[in-house]
């Protein structure tokens, strides 16, 4: 990977509220002294992490276990990190107008108009459409809008000793950020940044396409050819990025994400549609014989199809059926319903485009 020379500066501005000094007093009464700052210095399992780090990636020693030992425990991330509870409904509906509204799509047209070039050289390097690279980077950030303040060190290092064990894979998640923890301090000591420096998401995610740091090492590129790479400021080296990933992760260019799907109830046999998720998994003529019609040129679809279900809250579900380039963009999240978003957030912006 080529040098990264990346150091992010956040400028707090604080305003001065005149108060009554009868008011300061009754505050004073109900503020509770604040936790103090726990860095991980002080816990002997990070310490021994930081030393068997060091020692199978031949870092420095004493710089790992500085970096990590002045990680600070975020004490609000575990709890983000939760599944819903039990029995919260999934709706579409109000998922999608979380995305698919003016002030993103607005933000969407002045990037694709602002980077149209990128854009249209990024689709015909890697295959992947700019509305599809549009649609992520605005979902992801509004544009680089929202790119996350937490200390990175400090995000992953808290779900690295900290994940919270009332999580159901809580095992599974916290070798991930062990892992991820690892991998951003190599990214750091290659490229001779400081590792407190970067800001990201509580999750430890950066840049404008939020790259975990194990995906930043393995996709992430110079598309501006300025010798390095930069997904917090540079719009070209984030789309470039954002579509080599999808080339690591599958898409196929010129293929679909989706087809409507019509449903014959009389021999529809959802369960056994549904089983594999969204994976795709049956042909077209496959899923006409358990009763979900393709429609359109889906009928036609050469490769494997997915039933995908989005539920709607108390109201009916609704379904498409999803191609392995659907499939490709739950790679970037596993989920099919930030897929969709994605998907129509990019439609939305390049309709908008299309605009007189």
């Amino acid at each position: 990977m080529t040098s990264l020379i990346v150091k992010t500066i956040f400028l707090i501005a604080t305003s001065a509220l005149s108060v009554s000094a009868t008011a300061k007093n009754d505050h004073k009464k109900h503020v509770a002294k604040a936790a103090p700052a726990q860095h991980y210095a002080q816990r002997a399992e990070a310490m021994r992490f930081a030393d068997d780090l060091a020692e199978r990636r031949g870092l420095d020693r004493e710089w790992v276990r500085q970096a990590i030992g002045q990680a600070r425990l975020l004490r609000e991330v575990p709890r983000l990190v939760l599944p819903p509870a039990r029995g919260t409904a999934k709706n579409w509906a109000a998922y999608r107008a979380r995305f698919i509204e003016p002030v993103r799509i607005r933000a969407g047209l002045r990037f694709w108009q602002d980077n149209a070039d990128t854009l249209t050289r990024a689709e015909k390097e890697y295959g992947v459409p700019a509305e599809i690279i549009v649609g992520i980077i605005g979902v992801e950030t509004i544009y680089g809008q929202h790119m996350g303040g937490y200390r990175v060190i400090d995000a992953l290092a808290t779900l690295s000793f900290d994940f919270p064990d009332a999580h159901p894979r809580a095992a599974e998640r916290r070798a991930f950020f062990q892992r991820e923890l690892e991998q951003f301090l190599t990214l750091m000591d290659r490229t001779g940044i400081d590792p407190h420096d970067p800001r990201g998401s509580y999750a430890g995610a950066m840049g404008m396409g939020q790259f975990m740091p194990s995906s930043w090492t393995r996709w992430a590129v110079d598309f501006d050819g300025d010798g390095r790479i930069d997904l917090w400021r540079s719009a070209q080296d984030a789309i470039g990025s954002v579509a080599n990933y999808f080339v690591g992760h599958g898409w196929t260019a010129g293929m679909p994400t989706h087809y409507a799907v019509r449903f014959d109830t009389a021999g529809l046999q959802l369960d056994e549609l549904l089983a594999p998720d969204i994976l795709p998994t049956f042909s077209a003529a496959g899923m006409a014989a358990k009763g979900a019609q393709v429609q359109g040129e889906g009928a036609h679809h050469a490769g494997p199809l997915a039933l995908v279900e989005l539920q709607n809250g108390a109201d009916a579900p609704s379904y498409v059926a999803g191609t392995e380039n659907f499939y490709a963009v739950t790679r970037y999240n596993w989920s099919s319903y930030y897929a969709m978003a994605v998907i129509e957030l990019g439609r939305a912006v390049a309709a908008q485009r299309a605009v007189p």
